[in-house]
């Protein structure tokens, strides 16, 4: 039969495996609300294939945060990018989000970058609230690509 000892020892082993469980949960939980970082939201009218979660934000080619979600807008028709920005730069109405592609492999991450002076703001437009500071987007180069060859086809249709 076991001693009083023995049994202390095993009971006292169990609730410290316990407890030491019940904080890692706690911290493993806590770990996103402590985190730093500002959020803010951008709309893309185009497709967003090749970005994902933890995709990088980078502002002129220095990453500064990261996506933390992405999902169809309120009015169904625009891509809602919620990112984090983490490094505490402020972003001002001259910022314009485009998605731009890692390399050959399909991946693509947001480029951040000043808009140009006389540069026209070609973000679509919202009908609705967003919960974040948005971000003005702007379409990507390969986007900027087919459309331009969509119009020299129906030119010449025409």
């Amino acid at each position: 039969m076991a001693s009083q000892k023995t049994k202390f020892t095993v009971g006292l082993f169990v609730a410290c495996g316990i407890a030491l469980a019940i904080a890692a949960i706690i911290w493993l939980g806590m770990s996103r609300i402590l985190e730093k970082g500002q959020y803010y939201s951008t709309y893309f009218d185009e497709s967003v294939q090749g970005l994902g979660r933890d995709s990088p934000v980078k502002y002129r080619g220095v990453s500064i945060g990261r996506v933390v979600k992405i999902e169809v807008a309120r009015d169904g028709k625009l891509i809602k990018v919620v990112m984090s920005i983490e490094t505490g730069l402020a972003l001002d109405q001259d910022i314009v989000a485009q998605l731009n592609p890692v390399g050959i492999t399909g991946a693509v991450f947001v480029e951040l970058d000043r808009r140009k002076p006389g540069e026209p703001d070609l973000s679509p437009a919202l009908d609705f609230h967003s919960e974040y500071p948005v971000v003005a987007s702007k379409p990507s180069e390969i986007s900027k690509l087919f459309h331009s060859l969509d119009e020299i086809m129906n030119q010449l249709k025409s």
